[in-house]
């Protein structure tokens, strides 16, 4: 608080007529020091104005007494002319300290008083000298207080030796009880000074603190005002002023008016049923149209309690946001929602139609692989050898045993017989197993189409799948290729539980999985071709974790983050589907599949998550 505030004491005010208009708007600390200051001063030249009469009246030698007590009025009223000059109270209390000091000890010599060092004053000037000028200056004033009661005075008025142990013992507790003064008005100046200190760092800080916090309010677009519990207005920012201002024809807005008194009695009701709810501890948030004369906005606004020193609701605070732009766009995205309905239904069926053919055709991959094998097995079969053998044996029918015992070809031919006998067996078995990889894949295909129909129709078959059969059976799909292309296979398979989920779907997945993976073998070019296959517990109790790594070509960084994008491939001949349509059936299976990758060159690994419980997952 500055000087001559309505709230100060009326003899403060009166006090502050003596200071400058510097010190008037000092720190409340040098104030202090500058009214102490005015009214010590004041106080001795009183104390020294009516000196002089008692000294004519009861002292041996009045005209000195009354010299030195006007040269102290003369310098104690010098420090009040220095009050009304300086900036600072310092020089005038130096003023006045030294004005008392210099005549403390002439006057009190020339009383002829034995009892001048025990004197009031003499425990006055330390404790204001310590106050007004510092521990430092008040310690040297003090000391010569001190030595005035301890050594000057008891030698100056003791008549005899028998007397100076009297006086020097009353003495010497005098100027004990000083420097105790100083050290009692030391400590008090400290914590007072202390406080003081702390007391304007605090008020600076919350004059940063509001001055923020108006910069925040004001800085915002939002309406903001808060009102009493009689809803008065008690503050409000710029867009709130312009609001009111509008509402209430141009009228500015003041502090304790009712925010309401432009609104229609239906409104006020509502308002006055919102701030009482208010009141009752709730917040609330509301959408209300206003009309002003540009026309009608809608506004989201929130209502909350403005606590009180007593922790009650003594007010409300209202934010209230202008959502017009916002409601209109979104009355606008909900007819182009409705616009977009049948183009994303052609869109869909589009990828659907696509993901069949992808899959599908890494699917037909495996069957063109069977079926060339197949082909290439007929094509070297010992079928023709035994057909020449039976024609031989037609040729020789009539001598067949002497044929078969004197003939040299007749008699390998029963051997022939056996051996091709046995090949053709195991023929027969290569071909049966390429025969049973040809029906699982064309099932796949079959899979395939159930799949995308159960899709198109909402909804899959959801069964209870033991995850490492269903991972062999991808592998089967794919073992003629990675036979051929000499890939090795590792599984390090933990145990978990079968898991709810749509069979065809996660087959699916996997398969494409190890069709990538094969690629980027290829594409890395190592001859130590390794593909491991990982199944283990996932990252909580409900899931499992199937993982797909190799040491393949890798993946730069830069496209880890777009290698789930529809259309983004590295491959020549790639469509940029695969991976993109594994990720999304992922998610409706409730689970996750992300890649992660050292590098170009250091391999890739593919972690497909998925809860135990599928279908409670998508429920």
């Amino acid at each position: 608080m500055s000087g001559g505030s309505l709230q100060a004491p009326w003899f403060l005010r009166w006090l502050d007529f003596l200071l400058s208009a510097a010190l008037r708007r000092a720190t409340p600390l040098e104030l202090s020091r500058a009214r102490v200051v005015g009214g010590t001063a004041l106080f001795f030249v009183l104390t020294g104005v009516l000196f002089v009469p008692y000294g004519f009246l009861t002292m041996p030698n009045p005209w000195s007494l009354a010299a030195l007590g006007l040269a102290n009025v003369l310098g104690v009223a010098g420090s009040l002319v220095l009050l009304r000059r300086a900036s600072s109270a310092r020089p005038a209390a130096m003023a006045l300290c030294a004005a008392m000091a210099l005549s403390y000890l002439p006057i009190n010599l020339l009383t002829n008083d034995p009892t001048a060092g025990v004197h009031a004053v003499s425990m006055l000037l330390p404790l204001l000298s310590v106050y007004l000028l510092g521990a430092r200056v008040g310690l040297i004033i003090t000391a010569f207080f001190s030595l005035c009661s301890l050594v000057i005075f008891p030698f100056y008025f003791a008549d005899t030796a028998a007397d100076f142990p009297r006086f020097w013992g009353s003495h010497a507790f005098a100027a004990l009880a000083i420097l105790g003064g100083w050290a009692i008005g030391r400590l008090s100046s400290a914590a007072r000074d202390e406080a003081q200190l702390a007391l304007e760092q605090t008020l600076k800080e919350l004059r940063e603190s509001q001055r923020q916090m108006t910069s925040l309010i004001e800085s915002t677009d939002d309406l903001v005002f808060s009102v009493d519990t009689q809803g008065q207005l008690l503050i409000f920012n710029k867009p709130a002023r312009l609001m009111l201002q509008q509402r209430s024809g141009e009228q500015e807005p003041r502090r304790g008016t009712p925010f309401t008194a432009q609104l229609a009695p239906e409104a006020q009701a509502r308002w006055r049923e919102r701030v009482e709810q208010v009141l009752a501890g709730q917040s609330l948030a509301v959408e209300e149209i206003l009309s002003t004369p540009q026309g009608s906005r809608v506004l989201s606004i929130s209502l909350h309690p403005l606590q009180g020193e007593d922790g009650r609701p003594a007010g409300a605070t209202v934010f209230a946001r202008d959502i017009t732009v916002r409601t209109e766009a979104e009355a606008k995205l909900a007819e182009m929602h409705r616009t977009l309905v049948d183009v994303s239904r052609q869109a869909g069926m589009a990828e659907v139609a696509i993901g069949v053919l992808h899959n599908v055709g890494n699917t037909l991959n495996s069957v063109n692989i069977s079926a060339s094998l197949l082909g290439e097995m007929l094509r070297k079969s010992r079928v023709t050898g035994l057909a020449r053998a039976s024609s031989l044996m037609k040729e020789h029918a009539a001598e067949l045993g002497a044929f078969l015992t004197s003939d040299a070809r007749g008699r390998q031919l029963p051997h022939y017989l056996s051996t091709v006998s046995e090949e053709l067996l195991m023929e027969r078995d290569r071909q049966l197993e390429e025969l049973q990889r040809l029906t699982e894949s064309v099932e796949h295909v079959k899979g395939i189409v159930s799949t995308q129909q159960a899709h198109a129709r909402m909804g899959g078959v959801v069964e209870q799948v033991p995850v490492v059969q269903l991972l062999n059976a991808a592998l089967r799909l794919k073992a003629a290729s990675f036979e051929q292309l000499s890939i090795q296979v590792r599984r390090e398979f933990q145990a978990v539980p079968s898991i709810q989920v749509d069979r065809h779907k996660l087959l699916q997945i996997l398969v494409n999985l190890l069709s990538n993976a094969r690629h980027a073998l290829m594409a890395g070019g190592r001859e130590d071709k390794v593909l491991t296959l990982r199944v283990g517990p996932g990252a909580t109790q409900d899931r499992i974790r199937i993982q797909v790594s190799d040491n393949g070509v890798g993946i730069p960084p830069e496209n880890l983050t777009r290698i789930f994008s529809q259309g983004f491939t590295t491959k020549k001949t790639g469509h940029g589907l695969g991976l993109h349509i594994s990720a999304l059936a992922a998610a409706e299976l409730g689970g996750t599949l992300t890649c992660s990758s050292a590098g170009s060159g250091q391999g890739a690994t593919f972690t497909l998550e998925l809860p135990v419980n599928g279908y409670e997952a998508r429920a």
